[in-house]
């Protein structure tokens, strides 16, 4: 009876450790895919703009149209305020032929707002948001001015824009792939070791009844 006990114990064991396994080699197939949909894609997109040499060639500050952006003030307090549009055109060396490109800060702004070169830190009023355009317009023409400095330019996704940097680098493919793979690796492994020791069990169990025989 205690023999079928530890069995028992034994075998129920195992089939724990493989669940586990098997559970581990789900987890990293799916969040492989979640992350190659969800956050590669956005990356390797971010990636293929190519560092370019970049000359500013003028800085507008279009006060005629506003822009909204959404500011917060506490847990249940928030609110839009408006914002004038700089726009700052540069020329590219990895532009195909000699033409004005426009100025983004990042992927993100450039999704947000394509038609300005900068989104500020948006402020309940509207005054606020005007004095730090204009404090980056400053910037951009007086320290700044004629000096070239890196953009990333993408001809094929991007043709008219530049983007002042990368949102992403390459550290984020090490990390949608490493801990997928990771995953997989260690939920194999258990798998593996949780079959080869019930199998030097059996081999053991056998030998010993060999030696009673």
């Amino acid at each position: 009876m205690a023999k079928l006990r530890v069995a028992y114990e034994y075998t129920e064991a195992e089939d724990k450790s493989i669940r586990l396994g098997l559970f581990l080699i789900v987890s990293g197939i799916v969040s492989l895919f979640i992350l190659g949909f969800c956050w590669l894609n956005p990356a390797l997109q971010d990636l293929q703009g190519k560092a370019a040499n970049c000359t500013v060639l003028s800085v507008q500050l279009q006060t005629g149209e506003l822009f909204e952006c959404t500011f917060s003030c506490g847990a249940d307090c928030k609110g839009t305020s408006r914002y004038p549009c700089l726009q700052i055109y540069v020329n590219s060396s990895e532009a195909p032929q000699a033409r004005a490109l426009l100025l983004h800060q990042d992927q993100q702004q450039l999704l947000a707002n394509p038609k300005c070169s900068y989104i500020p830190p948006c402020e309940r009023e509207n005054e606020k948001n005007s004095d730090i355009v204009t404090h980056w317009q400053d910037y951009w023409e007086d320290e700044v001015g004629s000096q070239p400095f890196t953009c990333y330019f993408n001809q094929h996704l991007r043709p008219d824009d530049v983007l002042l940097r990368r949102t992403h680098d390459e550290s984020v493919l090490l990390h949608c792939f490493l801990w997928p793979v990771v995953t997989f690796l260690v939920g194999v492994l258990i798998v593996v070791l949780t079959i080869c020791a019930k199998s030097l069990a059996v081999k053991a169990e056998a030998i010993k009844k060999r030696k009673h025989s």
